[in-house]
């Protein structure tokens, strides 16, 4: 005949197959919950537990305990020390520690499967902000996104979704914790693989990247298929591709180049919109001499030195950039002076009284306006 189950084994039993928790490890918790209890409740009516050692038995179909004690180091003079009304005690402890334990196991199956996603894009949705910090709700458990790994000046707000990249999981105080970020660089070449199909099939790569979050990123491409433009590919038709990324930036500007095993070539590259520049390589300092025209000169350097920063680091040598003077020729010249005539002569027939001065001040006629002029800007 069959022994009837309990409600104490059908429960133990319905927790270990549900939540997939052994029944022995859940058990061996509840007695060590026990023990702590009784000891803390020996210690409450003055009885003397540092020098005892204790141990516990329950029953796994009625949930019956017991409890024995023994002085140190004499487990022969073990006997049962379970105080009246003590199931009332073990049955509240049972019930917290398995309360806990299924916690336990439940936050750690969701972690074991978040540990598969590091590295990829994930969505969630802002909670509220720990000051700088910002608790972010993927559905099954929250997750925070440190000061350092937000974009700087982006303005968040609560129940704002967004698209985060998972950067890790880590030991913190209450456990483990996910981290997410939208400043690392890893975000922006997760959001073109999502956005261009050759990336995320790897027919396009990004072989480099550098970035200033919320400012400017540049990426450097290549193709591993014949016939397939990598930067075309990026952009996309009208630029849609390149826009969808820059969209999810917040507007970050994003500058996409050929990439190019011949490291001045790619140097080049990397300082456009900048054309017409020379490259001189020291690759024993990792370091390049650029030389742009002067009229190129303030795009490869950028606006407070970000474009040629970010090239730096895009190629991994340091750059100077230098001007090269533009000579004008004879005919340039000529032809500015003439130009200088007829905005003069402009001037004279509207009658501008600095321009009217300017001729009497020659003694020319003003019926002999053009010539005048071209006189006066050579003595100019």
């Amino acid at each position: 005949m069959q022994t009837p189950r309990t409600e104490f084994a059908q429960a133990l039993k319905a927790i270990s197959t549900e939540r997939g928790l052994d029944a022995a490890v859940i058990l061996d918790t509840i007695k060590q919950a026990i023990i702590a209890a009784y000891r803390r409740d020996a210690r409450e009516r003055g009885d003397d537990t540092e020098e005892m050692d204790f141990d516990a038995e329950i029953d796994p179909i009625s949930g019956e305990t017991k409890i024995f004690s023994w002085p140190l180091e004499k487990p022969e003079e073990r006997k049962d020390v379970t105080p009246p009304g003590f199931g009332r005690i073990a049955a509240q402890t049972a019930k917290q520690v398995i309360h806990q334990k299924i916690r336990e196991a439940e936050k750690g199956a969701i972690m074991d499967e978040f540990s598969h996603r590091e590295g990829t894009l994930i969505s969630g949705m802002i909670l509220r902000f720990d000051g700088p910090n910002v608790r972010v709700d993927l559905g099954k458990t929250e997750a925070m996104m440190p000061a350092d790994e937000r974009i700087p000046n982006e303005r968040l707000s609560s129940s704002q979704r967004l698209t985060f990249l998972l950067k890790r999981i880590e030991e913190g105080p209450r456990g483990k914790e996910i981290i997410l970020s939208r400043a690392d660089p890893a975000f922006v070449e997760k959001l073109f693989a999502r956005e261009v199909p050759e990336v995320s099939s790897g027919s396009v790569v990004i072989k480099t990247i550098a970035r200033e979050p919320g400012v400017r990123t540049k990426i450097a491409v290549s193709s591993t298929a014949s016939g397939v433009d990598p930067v075309g590919s990026c952009v996309g038709q009208k630029g849609v591709r390149v826009q969808a990324v820059t969209n999810e930036l917040g507007g970050e500007r994003v500058d996409i180049v050929a990439f190019s095993e011949d490291l001045g070539e790619l140097i080049k590259a990397s300082l456009s919109p900048a054309e017409g520049i020379t490259v001189e390589l020291d690759q024993g300092n990792k370091l390049a001499k650029v030389k742009a025209p002067e009229d190129q000169l303030s795009l490869a350097i950028g606006k407070e030195g970000q474009n040629v920063r970010l090239a730096a680091k895009l190629t991994g040598v340091r750059i100077e950039v230098e001007g090269i003077p533009v000579e004008v020729s004879k005919e340039d010249k000529e032809k500015a002076k003439e130009t200088n005539a007829d905005k003069i002569v402009a001037l004279v027939n509207n009658d501008n009284p600095n321009s009217i001065k300017l001729f009497k001040k020659v003694g020319f006629k003003l019926n002999d306006r053009k010539q005048a002029t071209l006189e006066l800007t050579k003595e100019n």
